[in-house]
């Protein structure tokens, strides 16, 4: 990474042993605490069971995972699109992700592609750069989301199934290790009224948002969101192998 001096924790910080959504709701809006919430211990555990050795951040954005995975692994390249009102000083390289990746093939042991496959305009294309610069043996780590609003306009272009996933992984030479559904209709329910209510303020938000948390950790929701979330997943987290 460059200036990895620089790099400050962003949407995820780490709150002593796990990690958490941002309290700054300057970094991570309000309405977005319940879904990143879900995420996050999800791809904590595919990043710290599977991230080793060279790793591509791809679409990284200000690298929010970096606290997760620098101390298990060797070298961190980050690469992301152009954002020409908000330079970020801690990109190794800025290249358009929907075209063929400017890197070497074989040179990665790790690739990370959190929320960024529903951004892309030619996701089969992409998944078959990523299989292309991993070494063998190599692993891709990606999340995404599915039952979500549209973010980041006009650039939101698609939701994905775990069988679209996994056809794409395997049509690029990429076995599917782990593919599994975060969420469901609690964390859906949760997400979309919770992004109603924060339209009404940041202070009912933020207390939506707290009483959400103790809400979904109840053993009824817990136990609502296991038999509900294949059908009625929040999004996904997949792990496959070159």
């Amino acid at each position: 990474m460059k200036n990895a001096h620089l790099w400050t924790e962003t949407k995820v910080v780490r709150v002593r042993n796990r990690f958490a959504p941002s309290p700054d709701s300057r970094i991570l809006g309000i309405g977005s605490r319940v879904a990143v919430s879900c995420q996050v211990p999800h791809y904590y555990a595919a990043i710290r069971d599977h991230a080793r050795g060279r790793l591509l951040d791809l679409g990284c954005g200000h690298i929010p995972y970096y606290e997760m995975y620098r101390s298990i692994t060797t070298e961190t390249m980050c690469v992301d699109w152009d954002n020409t009102f908000h330079k970020n000083t801690l990109l190794d390289a800025v290249v358009d992700i929907n075209k063929p990746l400017p890197i070497e093939s074989d040179s990665f042991d790790t690739v990370l592609l959190m929320d960024v496959l529903e951004h892309v305009a030619h996701p089969f294309e992409l998944i078959a750069e990523i299989s292309r610069v991993l070494r063998p043996g190599g692993k891709l780590i990606l999340g995404v989301p599915f039952f979500y609003w549209l973010h980041e306009q006009p650039y939101d272009f698609f939701r994905y199934t775990e069988f679209a996933l996994a056809y794409m992984c395997e049509s690029n030479a990429l076995h599917v290790i782990s593919l599994a559904p975060y969420g469901g209709i609690p964390e859906i329910l949760a997400d979309l009224t919770g992004k109603c209510i924060c339209a009404l303020g940041k202070v009912p938000g933020v207390a939506y948002v707290s009483v959400c948390q103790i809400i979904l950790a109840s053993r009824i929701s817990r136990s609502l969101s296991r038999r509900t979330n294949r059908l009625f997943p929040l999004g996904y987290t997949l792990v496959a192998g070159k």
